[in-house]
């Protein structure tokens, strides 16, 4: 991981905040941003937050992808969501008062670029800040959607559906039809078998859905 304090004057920076994160669109709240925030570069793999650390700061990713993992009894992960450039991690925000511990881990998917934002902020910024405040509501929101969408895939989905709905949250944040990938690795996330998911993806690609490679699967047609 490399951190880099920022510039405030730092253009390329404070451009890539304004046209990301378009819903902090004061000014003002860009620059609470950035006089206070570091940059954090992850390579792919690489843990933003492992359970039971304490949460410092938060991420408004900028480039790149994260993953928010929940570790059951016996060691294994299941998928929570992706934060894409534009979004933070909901969680950070709910935990973000007093010495509160992760109960999630945090790993990039791919090599990703995000501002760390100290805890301390957010209570101030929500008050001071309308962008902010609207900016925080939207986040809890759609992470309040998208867990439900996640339970309701565990309940009432075959696992088939849970994969393409996967599949489709990766190429919307990626913007590619083309998601890379291994079986192993979407088995783990659905809590799932390689051998099962890979006897899935097959019959999809039989059924015209995708298309399979090394390490890469393509969204061929987006109907289910």
């Amino acid at each position: 991981m490399s951190t880099d304090q920022i510039n405030i004057q730092d253009p390329e920076i404070a451009e890539a905040l304004r046209t990301t994160f378009r819903d902090i669109y004061e000014p003002e709240a860009q620059a609470a941003v950035l006089a206070v925030s570091k940059v954090v570069k992850l390579k792919a793999g690489e843990a933003w937050m492992d359970i039971g650390a304490y949460i410092k700061a938060i991420p408004l990713v900028l480039e790149g992808q994260l993953k928010l993992l929940r570790e059951g009894p016996d060691g294994d992960e299941m998928l929570l969501y992706f934060v894409g450039p534009g979004e933070t991690c909901a969680m950070s925000l709910t935990c973000c008062s007093g010495d509160a511990r992760s109960t999630i881990k945090v790993v990039a998917e791919e090599d990703t670029t995000l501002l760390a934002v100290p805890v301390r902020y957010m209570d101030q910024w929500t008050e001071q800040f309308r962008s902010w405040k609207s900016f925080v509501m939207l986040t809890y929101q759609r992470r309040f959607d998208e867990l439900l969408r996640t339970i309701d895939g565990i309940a009432f989905q075959n696992l088939d559906a849970r994969i393409l709905d996967l599949l489709r949250e990766r190429s919307r944040l990626t913007g590619t039809n083309v998601i890379t990938t291994t079986h192993q690795e979407i088995a783990q996330e659905l809590h799932s078998s390689r051998e099962v998911i890979s006897r899935l993806l097959k019959r999809m690609e039989r059924g015209g859905m995708v298309k399979l490679g090394r390490q890469r699967v393509e969204l061929v047609k987006t109907g289910a």
